[in-house]
């Protein structure tokens, strides 16, 4: 099951998530999940924080292999040793794999540098996608290293001498060289959606954010979707434990209206939750390092939600950001 990009590639709908996995678990969950069936695999560095956490978002999705590329988490070399071991064993071509990873912030000013980098680390000719992190450039700290460094303030030190159109205009050349499929943004609004739209001679193919039943932003799905921009969630479930602990945030797998609707199906909190990404057309990516949760987040493709209880997820969306917060390590409140 996939959704047909605006430039005629084909994106698997549902992913498999790698962050925060351990080296040493990479290859062996990579290997795994391919038996199984995914063949889209998500690994991108969320972001990191400078003299505290790093952060990684590292999804798997499936039918088409689409890696995002966890270049600060240290782990891009792992997955390429796991997907080119893949491909020379026999176990799944090239041509099935679907590979994404993102540009981040530090190196808006180096896009080309930047992509050849990941793909070095990744040993790929080519990236089927290739995504602007954030919408903002910061001070570059060398191709590679994604830290967010911060001014004497201890506040992001945000560039001002480049902007998004000049990084979408150096995107596009990745595109023209050969270097990338397709190309698109993560965590846009609607604003710089629209902004992006009408400068952009490659239109974006995804636009990544975070949305689940309790942060649903159906505005900006829509509008992604009216335009022809694939919408992917980096945290369909919520983040849930992880999140809880991280940020203290709620997760909507113990909601009990969700609760009650997976008895009903006889599934996993989880699966609904996935499910009803999918059925609202949006590309889902959770992460897991379990083998029998990949089996389960694999089998969402086995059946569907009826539209009463998609009616009923949607009646509560709260509006609720959960995972990512850059005020608490940047200084600086991005979405104020």
């Amino acid at each position: 099951m996939a959704i047909t990009l605006n430039n005629g590639f084909q994106m698997p709908i549902i992913g498999l998530g790698v962050w925060r996995m351990e080296k040493k678990a990479i290859k062996d969950l990579i290997i795994e999940s391919i038996k199984i069936g995914f063949r889209h695999f998500d690994c991108a560095c969320i972001f990191s924080f400078q003299n505290s956490l790093a952060f990684t978002n590292f999804d798997i999705v499936f039918t088409k292999c689409w890696m995002f590329c966890a270049a600060d988490y240290k782990n891009e070399a792992e997955v390429g040793e796991a997907l080119c071991e893949a491909i020379k064993t026999g176990l799944v071509t090239r041509e099935e794999l679907f590979i994404t990873t993102k540009l981040w912030n530090t190196d808006h000013g180096h896009v080309v540098e930047a992509c050849k980098h990941s793909l070095k680390k990744l040993q790929l000719d080519y990236l089927d996608l290739y995504l602007v992190h954030f919408p903002i450039s910061i001070r570059h700290t060398g191709i590679g290293a994604t830290g967010s460094p911060l001014d004497e303030d201890g506040v992001l030190d945000i560039e001002t001498n480049i902007s998004l159109e000049t990084t979408w205009h150096a995107m596009e050349d990745l595109v023209s060289m050969g270097l990338v499929r397709s190309i698109g943004i993560s965590n846009y609004d609607i604003f710089l959606t629209r902004d992006c739209l009408a400068y952009s001679k490659i239109k974006p193919a995804v636009n990544q954010i975070e949305t689940h039943p309790y942060f649903q932003r159906e505005s900006l799905v829509k509008f992604c979707q009216k335009h022809g921009i694939c919408v992917t969630a980096h945290t369909p479930l919520g983040g849930a434990d992880a999140n809880t602990k991280r940020f203290g945030t709620v997760s909507c797998l113990d909601d009990p209206i969700l609760k009650g609707i997976a008895e009903k199906y006889k599934k996993t909190v989880a699966q609904i939750v996935l499910r009803w990404g999918i059925q609202r057309n949006t590309v889902v990516i959770p992460k897991t390092s379990k083998s029998e949760r990949l089996k389960e987040n694999f089998k969402v493709l086995e059946f569907e939600l009826a539209k009463e209880d998609m009616d009923v997820i949607q009646a509560f969306d709260k509006n609720y950001r959960s995972n990512i917060q850059p005020a608490k390590f940047w200084g600086i409140d991005l979405y104020a």
